[in-house]
């Protein structure tokens, strides 16, 4: 599940909608909003973050976290560090071969200074 996937179902449930009235309310199918939420398809376009915060009523800041969280939800990420040093490669390459395997708590540790750093 993609963070975004996370916010749009906490967020169908929170209103009690089922997944095939908020799929017709959007505009898409049922399949591709259960795969949306499940991070089975990539980022949502601009256009669909948009109905979803219009269909919701969400303003300012609830709006922006949910467009920050869909660009920070695609689950095929392309890494090019073509042009950065030797250690950012590898620890883009670390990342991508470990992951998987990384206990539940480090990967909060590792994403909390990612937040630390880049002030998000």
């Amino acid at each position: 599940m993609t963070p975004f996937g996370a916010k749009l179902r906490d967020l169908r449930a929170a209103r009690g909608q089922s997944l095939k009235q908020m799929a017709g309310a959007l505009g898409v199918s049922p399949a591709y909003l259960s795969a949306l939420e499940h991070g089975k398809r990539g980022r949502p376009t601009w256009l669909l973050i948009q109905r979803i915060i219009a269909h919701f009523n969400i303003i300012w800041d609830e709006a922006e976290d949910l467009q920050r969280l869909a660009a920070l939800s695609d689950p095929r990420v392309v890494v090019d560090t073509a042009g950065l040093t030797p250690q950012a490669t590898e620890l883009a390459n670390r990342l991508a071969r470990d992951i998987a395997t990384l206990p539940e708590a480090e990967i909060r540790a590792l994403l909390s200074r990612l937040r630390t750093i880049s002030r998000e």
